[in-house]
């Protein structure tokens, strides 16, 4: 039976504004679609610790597919796939390249460490762009007095860049490197999404340069929760087991699976409208009020406003808008499904002055 007009469909419209605000914080924020909330109620159920749930199954094969590889895995988040492709891929003593400001290192507490036994090793970047050329020399191997390099990490959206996208040429150099060294690959994908409609890249295309990828399915795309993770069978079947290691499994999973279903079958395409929003928001607040803003690839728009990022988001709080402040010198505006035109003008109408 459709939602409209139950109480579930009635009640889901109803938060589709969280109190009238328009909510810059993070495209985490995004409410699932009716098309998801019917998905949901309808969602065929099994256990898929057992493997048996259909819903899961039927996403799982999809992102397969979508993304060229072998198997896929669901997993509840985007930090659990980067951890459990981590530790799937390397000896307990090993090594991991990855660029300095890329979320696997800032925002995963540690986890190659806590989680893994794992070293990184921090590559500067720009705009979360390494050169893969100046990596050769950071390569160890079996020397009993070093870990050895198992493993690099490309982030694709790159988060603290600004949402920049990696160039696809930039992820081809790594695939040969790592090939050449006996290294894996794994692409950070939680916005991958945003790259592919920034560039037309298809998904296969980005994941055919990596051993494993991972898609985050509750940013811009709008689920309620859950992260894909794809690679060939063996490595899917490894992290399959990691995955019930970090307490991942997740019994009658079909109801928000179903939801990311939908997400990766219906919202990729709409993630246009996302950038072209934060193009405007970004021009908008470039040279006023002191502030610099780099143009965005995607739905990330970073301020530079030495000194003024608290202040002004409590002005835009007066304004019915929600931000972050970073620091005090830097904000962040993301776009989404539930940001449109108006709300990008609100904030365009916030001042200092």
């Amino acid at each position: 039976m459709p939602l409209n007009g139950s109480p579930l469909f009635c009640e889901w419209s109803q938060s589709l504004s969280f109190q009238g605000k328009a909510d810059f914080r993070s495209d985490t924020v995004t409410r699932p679609t009716a098309k998801m909330y019917e998905a949901m109620a309808q969602a065929p159920l099994g256990d898929d610790v057992f493997g048996d749930d259909p819903s899961v199954i039927a996403l799982e094969e999809y992102a397969a597919d979508l993304f060229g590889k072998e198997a896929a895995l669901y997993v509840p988040s985007g930090t659990m796939a980067n951890q459990i492709a981590c530790r799937t891929h390397c000896r307990r003593d090993a090594e991991v390249l990855l660029e300095a400001t890329s979320h696997v290192f800032l925002y995963e507490q540690g986890g190659l460490a806590q989680l893994s036994g794992l070293q990184p090793r921090c590559v500067v970047g720009d705009r979360g762009v390494m050169a893969i050329a100046d990596l050769e020399t950071l390569v160890r191997g079996d020397d009993p007095h070093f870990p050895v390099t198992e493993l690099l990490i490309l982030e694709n959206t790159h988060n603290s860049a600004g949402g920049a996208v990696l160039p696809f040429d930039t992820m081809l150099t790594a695939q040969e490197f790592t090939k050449k060294h006996n290294m894996r690959l794994h692409i950070d994908g939680a916005r991958i999404t945003n790259a592919e409609a920034a560039t037309g890249i298809p998904l296969a295309d980005y994941a055919s340069c990596a051993d494993s990828i991972s898609c985050c399915l509750s940013k811009g795309l709008s689920a309620p929760v859950g992260t894909v993770l794809a690679g060939d069978r063996e490595f899917i079947s490894q992290a399959r087991r990691t995955r019930k290691l970090f307490g991942g499994g997740m019994r009658q999973a079909g109801v928000i699976a179903a939801a990311g279903l939908v997400a990766l079958r219906d919202m990729r395409a709409r993630l246009k409208d996302d950038h072209i929003r934060a193009a405007r928001l970004a021009e908008g607040l470039n040279g006023r009020d002191g502030f610099s803003v780099v143009a965005p690839d995607t739905n990330l728009v970073y301020v530079s406003c030495p000194g003024k990022a608290h202040a002004f988001v409590e002005a835009c709080a007066q304004n019915d808008v929600m931000t972050l402040a970073l620091n005090d010198d830097t904000l962040r505006f993301v776009t989404h499904k539930d940001i449109d035109d108006r709300d990008v003008e609100r904030v365009l109408a916030v001042s200092l002055t």
